[in-house]
């Protein structure tokens, strides 16, 4: 009698197939939020925070082939605007006391010109906790029609206040902010703009078209608000 043989389901079988293929749970579930679609990754090493590996599309953000970026240190090409914050941030997911994070930062394109981005960084660990690898999903931060920049909702009530005259204390009191918290987007928003200070900061963000013109006390455009 004929006889119809089916593939061997046993357990022993099955955890050992599933051992031969990494689990990238932490992977997919850190892009929501990221935008997949336009989001670009890079592989980079634990130890010395090196590019390991790109996609043409993240190189390319730096003016650089996938050869070129490839051993580059991560640091040297995204900047954040609180001096070694990014920093201590790599340092808590290569050591395994974080597992994500989420940063707007500033890159340098080809032709020398800053960009804001957005990076979601993942620690890949082992079972046994070991961190092996960090993916970086970098994005940039999102423009208006035109290439004009656009602000947070609190970004924009930051800046509103900057042009006012109103100090660090005022605008933490006034937004319910750390003043911690007002100093960093303060940062955030110098360098983006390319700014030395605060009223270089106001007076760059009038060139560029932010605030409604001939209006007391300065409103940024909605058009320039997501």
């Amino acid at each position: 009698m004929a006889t119809t043989s089916f593939p061997d389901a046993s357990p022993r079988k099955k955890k050992a197939a599933a051992a031969a293929v990494p689990p990238r749970r932490d992977l997919i579930g850190a892009q929501d939020g990221v935008g997949q679609e336009a989001a670009c990754t890079a592989h980079v090493s634990p130890r010395t925070l090196a590019v390991t590996a790109a996609e043409p599309a993240f190189s390319r953000q730096f003016g650089l082939s996938v050869d070129e970026i490839c051993g580059r240190g991560l640091l040297g090409l995204l900047r954040s605007p609180v001096p070694g914050q990014l920093r201590e941030q790599f340092t808590a997911l290569s050591s395994g006391r974080c597992r994500r994070f989420r940063e707007r930062v500033t890159g340098l394109d080809g032709e020398g010109r800053n960009f804001p981005a957005d990076i979601t960084a993942i620690a890949v660990g082992q079972p046994t906790g070991e961190i092996v690898g960090l993916v970086v999903l970098l994005r940039r931060a999102e423009q208006a029609a035109g290439g004009e920049p656009v602000l947070s909702a609190l970004d924009a009530q930051v800046l509103e206040g900057v042009a006012r005259g109103e100090s660090t204390v005022q605008l933490a009191s006034r937004l319910y902010l750390s003043r911690q918290g007002i100093e960093y987007r303060v940062g955030q928003m110098l360098r983006r703009f390319d700014a030395p200070n605060r009223p270089a900061l106001v007076a760059r963000a009038h060139a560029l078209g932010m605030f409604a013109h001939g209006q007391w006390p300065p409103r940024v455009l909605p058009e320039r608000v997501r």
